[in-house]
């Protein structure tokens, strides 16, 4: 998928400016409440030894987080380049840089080993082709999934519809989305999960997966 390749609108739009705002605002104050959410969700179902997979996990945070709680190591898949600086300097800073993996790239092509816990937060909604990715995700997973997106709801539509008027008129090819919720938690739970916990953060939607 083109928008989805490192080189395309994606890394334009995800710039190094743009990762330097993030970890600023992380060394200031912590993970938003999004993101404390699902690392607390992840935590209170066993994170100790465990390995974790963040596709687009930007500057790491949430791996952070992760193995500061006792995770043994993370991989991240991220198909903006523009993100590696930061989060190499955040990863440094918090003593956990040799437990991280970085890789750039699409990680619904990468090839990434699976892992115990597979975190996909504001992913799906970066991506046209939600059934590839969450197919693949799941795959990967051999615990637990952590999925966030946009609610499906009109005046979420609305309001991506405006968001994407910037990158369209800036000639950048990146383009947001909003799925069918229904449909997203279907093809996760075809692989053979189902919810054990939703959540409301703010704009967020999150879902909680276990292996049934």
């Amino acid at each position: 998928m083109k928008c989805c390749q490192p080189g395309s609108g994606y890394g334009e739009f995800f710039s190094p400016k743009q990762a330097q705002r993030e970890a600023r605002r992380f060394r200031e104050r912590g993970l938003d409440p999004a993101s404390k959410w699902v690392v607390d969700a992840v935590r209170e179902r066993g994170i100790e030894g465990r390995s974790v997979l963040e596709p687009g996990g930007g500057i790491g945070a949430i791996e952070i987080e992760l193995l500061k709680a006792g995770a043994a190591g993370s991989t991240v898949v991220e198909l903006s380049a523009g993100y590696e600086e930061a989060a190499a300097e955040l990863a440094r800073e918090a003593g956990v840089a040799d437990r991280i993996e970085r890789h750039i790239g699409d990680f619904a092509a990468d090839g990434t080993a699976p892992a115990d816990v597979v975190v996909l937060h504001r992913v799906v909604c970066c991506y046209p082709d939600y059934e590839a990715l969450l197919a693949i995700a799941a795959g990967k997973a051999r615990r637990l999934l952590a999925l966030s997106y946009p609610p499906d709801v009109a005046l979420a539509r609305w309001a991506n519809g405006v968001l994407n008027l910037w990158p369209r008129l800036r000639g950048c090819d990146f383009r947001g989305h909003v799925h069918p919720e229904r449909g997203m938690l279907e093809v996760v739970e075809r692989q053979g999960f189902r919810a054990t916990a939703r959540e409301r953060a703010g704009l967020w939607r999150i879902a909680i997966l276990e292996r049934a």
